[in-house]
């Protein structure tokens, strides 16, 4: 697990903001919103990043039989507040064998969801085509939500992208098979509206994925 914020777009190494500039850097990307270092499942670490998330938190609620919180990242500072989430849960894939799931909710041009879905980009790019029907639905708080398989993403995944709240909303299921788990209509609960049962959330162990 890495100690230090992070480039969310490439991982790279970024630096503070400092005399000559009052944002975080990083070499290849420019401007970017500090990917915070990564800690180990809990109920606790979840709270404090929610308190602190300018934007959605979003999971399945309640998790799908046998599923676990599995890890929750962050981009952004004590100065902008968290401008991208990335949760993970694992559980049964619906083919069998074990699954993952991780939802990145974050804002235009920050990039943490093209990066865990494998793209080059920053944003979902053609992947989104209005012009044509969405390949799933969720509910997201309340409301029906579209989602477009994005067809170049890396073969060991599948990845879904739409918009929920005005904001990116991507979906990135190991394994690819596991995509199915999309055409569930699953019910997504942005967790800044959550109360008291998120203390019954069930943890597992630290995501793999999420520290990629």
């Amino acid at each position: 697990m890495r100690g230090e914020p992070s480039c969310p777009r490439c991982g790279g190494r970024v630096r503070a903001p400092g005399l000559f500039t009052d944002t975080w850097q990083c070499d290849r990307h420019g401007t970017v919103y500090p990917l915070q270092p990564v800690v180990p499942p809990s109920v606790e670490a979840l709270g404090v990043a929610v308190a602190r998330a300018e934007v959605p938190v979003w999971l399945p609620w309640p998790l799908p039989v046998g599923w676990l919180f599995t890890g929750i990242a962050h981009a952004g500072d004590d100065v902008s507040g968290t401008r991208a989430t990335a949760v993970a849960c694992s559980g049964p894939g619906p083919l069998g064998g074990p699954g993952e799931l991780l939802l990145i909710a974050e804002e235009l041009g920050v990039g943490l969801g093209a990066r865990y879905a494998g793209l080059s980009g920053p944003d979902p790019g053609d992947a989104i085509a209005v012009n044509r029907p969405p390949h799933a639905k969720v509910l997201a708080a309340g409301r029906p939500t579209a989602l477009w398989h994005v067809p170049n993403a890396p073969d060991d995944r599948a990845v879904f992208v739409g918009e929920a709240r005005g904001l990116w909303l991507w979906a990135v299921v190991w394994p690819e098979r596991s995509g199915l788990l999309m055409y569930d209509e699953l019910v997504l609960t942005d967790l800044r509206d959550a109360g008291a049962e998120l203390e019954l959330l069930p943890c597992g162990a630290l995501s793999p994925h999420i520290l990629k």
